[in-house]
């Protein structure tokens, strides 16, 4: 019984169990089958990194202030984060890799820089 390429159709020659007829038609098959999943994670890194950038550009000195429409204004996307840390006091900074924030008072956001956090007893 002849088997064909599941990529481009060509009979395969060799092994019984082989379903593709060479490596660049196993890749193209396969390329094509991540491509939604692998389209999301590009998109979501993509803003994430942007974030990042952002926070950093802002904070060169590991703690800074700015405000909510600043981040707006240079594309921040509030939607994307990495981490949450919340303090005893219940305070909750929001974190994009190693850079994060916390939301103040009166549109004011409090720049950090992530450290090693241990609670205390």
């Amino acid at each position: 019984m002849e088997k064909f390429c599941l990529e481009c159709g060509e009979p395969i020659k060799g092994r019984q169990d082989k379903k593709f007829c060479g490596d660049s038609c196993r890749n193209s098959y396969n390329n094509r089958q991540n491509k939604t999943v692998n389209n999301l994670v590009r998109n979501i890194n993509r803003v994430l990194n942007k974030n990042r950038r952002i926070l950093s550009e802002l904070n060169p000195y590991g703690k800074s202030k700015t405000t909510r429409d600043v981040l707006i204004g240079k594309g921040f996307d509030f939607n994307h984060f990495t981490g949450i840390y919340e303090t005893r006091k219940g305070g909750r900074y929001y974190f994009v890799y190693d850079q994060g924030y916390i939301l103040l008072d009166d549109n004011q956001l409090a720049l950090v820089v992530k450290q090693d956090y241990v609670d205390q007893k």
